[in-house]
């Protein structure tokens, strides 16, 4: 079975446009971009509650911890919201909630999940239906081998391209050995040749 694909910049821009003209738009997109920004699994993702991101000041949260119920391998981890991510996470939710100040939302129930199906307002997807509604949306954008892991795998690649170190990518996407991380990395002929070529 082929690994998920590492999107390019241009795939990662389809998707986008292609979520923005769908309905519940900044929901989908925020769900996109959190798997792409922030390397997190989908069965992190969709068991992301609203308390896992908000501040009790209305504010987003730079780490967002996880418990070993919304992990792989029965532990917990943080997962680091980069600005631009604590600025798409801000958007969807005044778009949720219909509030500029997030202060609001801090008074409900924010131990509803963070993306909340059509069905109910409280709860969030299953893993399962996660992966499926990515499956579709690559499929829609003609992008093969696109997968619910092609954000984490584009996330790892994309920051190793940019000489991160391997241990810091460990860390990132919550893995207990850098090997697994490594396997994770597509190999980029454009780097190799800029590397030899520091020589």
């Amino acid at each position: 079975m082929a690994q998920a694909k590492v999107l390019t910049q241009d795939e990662v821009e389809r998707v986008m446009q292609y979520l923005g003209k769908k309905q519940h738009a900044m929901r989908n997109q925020a769900m996109f971009l959190l798997t792409h920004g922030c390397g997190v699994r989908i069965k992190e993702l969709v068991s992301m509650r609203i308390c896992d991101v908000l501040e009790r000041n209305g504010d987003i949260k730079q780490e967002v911890n996880l418990n070993r119920n919304q992990t792989k391998g029965a532990r917990g981890r943080t997962v680091y919201l980069a600005d631009k991510m604590r600025d798409v996470i801000r958007n969807y939710l005044r778009e949720k909630f219909g509030v500029q100040d997030l202060l609001a939302v801090t008074m409900s129930n924010t131990s509803r999940a963070l993306f909340a199906t059509q069905k109910s307002a409280d709860r969030g997807f299953s893993a399962s239906t996660g992966c499926q509604m990515f499956h579709y949306w690559y499929k829609d954008c003609d992008i093969v081998h696109g997968s619910s892991h092609s954000g984490r795998r584009s996330f790892i690649t994309n920051l190793a391209n940019k000489g991160v170190a391997i241990h810091v990518l460990k860390e990132l996407a919550g893995h207990r050995s850098i090997v697994v991380t490594e396997k994770y990395i597509a190999k980029n002929p454009t780097v190799l040749h800029a590397s030899v070529n520091m020589l």
